[in-house]
Formats: C-alpha cells, sequence, structure tokens
C-alpha cells in the first residue's frame, strides 16, 4: 500500500459558500504528480463554484470544474495551483477566509 502524507485537509462555512480543501503527498502511482488533491469552492447545499483536483490524473490528469464546465490543466506545481484556488476564491466571493500559511 502507498503511503500519504496529508498537508493540509480543511474545510469552512462562511455566508453561504463552503471550502473542502485537502491536500496529501503520496506515492500511490494513481498519482504521478505524486500529489492527491481536492480544492473545492461551492454554495452551502448548491452547486460547486470552483473546483480544482486530480481525481482521475491517470486517465484525465488535473481538472478545473467550474458551474457546468470541465477544463484539463497543466499542473504548476501543489504551492502553485493552492495560490492560484486562493485567488480564484477571494475574487469569486466575499466572504475573507483564514487562509493556513
Amino acid at each position: 500500500m502507498a503511503s500519504d502524507t496529508t498537508i493540509e485537509e480543511w474545510n469552512d462555512v462562511e455566508d453561504g459558500y463552503v471550502i473542502d480543501v485537502t491536500i496529501r503527498q503520496t506515492e500511490d502511482e494513481q498519482y504521478p504528480s505524486g500529489w492527491d488533491y481536492g480544492l473545492h469552492l461551492g454554495e452551502v447545499g448548491g452547486d460547486t463554484i470552483l473546483r480544482y483536483d486530480n481525481a482521475h490524473e491517470r486517465t484525465n490528469g488535473h481538472e478545473r470544474h467550474t458551474q457546468g464546465d470541465v477544463e484539463i490543466i497543466q499542473f504548476p506545481g501543489m504551492l502553485a495551483l493552492y495560490d492560484r484556488f486562493k485567488r480564484e476564491v477571494e475574487e469569486l466571493t466575499p466572504v475573507s477566509w483564514g487562509w493556513s500559511e
């Protein structure tokens, strides 16, 4: 069994929005990048607004989901992608999220 190390895992609900972040470093061959991640912004009880994930990395690569659309993206590295997600969330919501450093 491949080993995993959780780097970041948290969720928060504010003003009708939900954020769910999971970032794991892994040796699982299902994730050639060495990362298993899901970065999700949605409406409470509703739709996805923005999500980055690599749930099907071996077959689909890295994905950026928005309402009704899925785009295959180049993986810039985990830190750069997390920074991109945080910037986009700040632009898409009026909430001041308590991002960890």
